[in-house]
């Protein structure tokens, strides 16, 4: 990975990752495509929306269809067809939260997390090898190394032994990695470690600074949060936790969130996001706007022949009104899905396309102000 800091603004920072499969440009968000497809959307929506890089699930995959076939039909861009960068999760957050139907059948141990699958109650095991493992099998250009995730709250002890699993499993998947490039395997792929902590300043910093002194990490990510914390409280940790990142890497602020949050993590130094609430929120019936959201199965948009949003650009403001947008919703109309999809992934991504140009111009204290001013009328 090629990585330079264009221009920072305050805190926020305009920066540039140069990856195998093409240049991503930050701030990015990266629509979440868990099962090598974005819900509703091809690789030609995503590409005619601008991603640059997306987020596959290594759980699912590995489940299903299976890392060795995925890699037999050409790794997840020949799979998929998306020619851009994806990004792969470690699949530790799904056994865990999945698992928490079944806790019998899931276990965090020393050596990794055994679990059993949601598809077809097979047992199966993470490592910090395993999931590396099927991540080479992805081609995925950045891969997420396992960690030791924890419900919220919780006690200092179980908080203080996810750390030093997390960093005990970081140190294990940095060594292997360095080790599986010199044999030719994985070397245009890059890796991200995750910090946890909670929202407990003295567990951040002890997981920043120990994740942090492995230099051959390509990047870093904060994790662990927008768990059902107030909003506040993960500002405060993930400003307080910025300060112990590399400054000449990347920051990813995992699966966050809504557009209130990224323009104020952007504010306090991450550079990538993620989520599902775009595309959730669409199919539920909730659109993303300048001016706030929008229900879209309201009586009143029933003959409402104005656009979703009459400052957006996207495919479905031009050519739908909210009219018709509220009949597809309302007859179960597989289309609507779509064109909804299409509305709040070039909301967010234009948003973040607008946030890089006010930091390369310095006038970041400006766009911030006018976006929360638009969702205040």
């Amino acid at each position: 990975m090629d990585f330079k800091v264009d221009n920072t603004c305050g805190n926020a920072r305009a920066c540039t990752l140069n990856m195998a499969h093409g240049e991503v440009t930050t701030p990015v968000f990266m629509p979440v495509g868990t099962q090598a497809v974005v819900k509703a959307l091809d690789y030609n929506d995503m590409l005619n929306l601008g991603a640059q890089i997306i987020l596959g699930n290594t759980y699912h995959l590995f489940l299903r269809p299976s890392s060795p076939l995925i890699k037999k039909l050409g790794g997840l861009h020949g799979f998929s067809n998306f020619p851009n960068n994806f990004l792969t999760d470690s699949g530790g957050f799904q056994a865990f939260s999945l698992g928490k139907l079944d806790k019998k059948n899931t276990t965090q141990s020393v050596d990794g997390i055994t679990f059993k699958s949601h598809i077809d109650g097979s047992m199966h095991k993470f490592t910090p090898k395993s999931v590396l493992d099927a991540q080479y099998d992805f081609n995925s250009d950045i891969m997420m190394i396992l960690d030791d995730l924890v419900a919220l709250p919780n006690t200092d002890e179980r908080i203080q032994l996810s750390i030093e699993r997390t960093t005990q499993w970081a140190k294990e998947a940095i060594e292997y990695h360095m080790s599986q490039k010199a044999k030719g395997i994985g070397v245009n792929q890059n890796i991200f470690a995750i910090i946890q902590g909670g929202t407990s300043k003295k567990y951040r910093e002890l997981s920043a600074t120990q994740l942090c002194a492995l230099s051959d990490y390509d990047g870093f990510a904060i994790g662990g949060l927008s768990v059902g914390e107030a909003s506040q409280d993960m500002y405060d940790t993930v400003e307080f936790t910025t300060q112990f990142m590399p400054k000449d890497k990347p920051r990813y602020l995992m699966g966050v969130g809504t557009p209130e949050d990224l323009i104020e993590n952007i504010d306090r130094g991450v550079d990538m996001f993620d989520c599902v609430m775009p595309t959730r929120n669409a199919r539920n019936g909730t659109l993303f706007t300048h001016f706030g959201r929008v229900n879209i199965r309201k009586a009143e948009f029933k003959e409402d022949t104005g656009p979703i949003d009459s400052k957006c650009k996207c495919y479905t403001c031009q050519n739908f009104t909210k009219a018709y947008l509220n009949h597809l919703y309302k007859a179960n109309e597989m289309t609507y899905f779509r064109l909804a999809s299409i509305h709040n992934l070039h909301y967010y991504l234009n948003l973040m396309r607008e946030a890089r140009a006010a930091i390369l111009d310095n006038s970041w204290e400006e766009f911030k102000k006018e976006f929360f001013a638009l969702r205040a009328k």
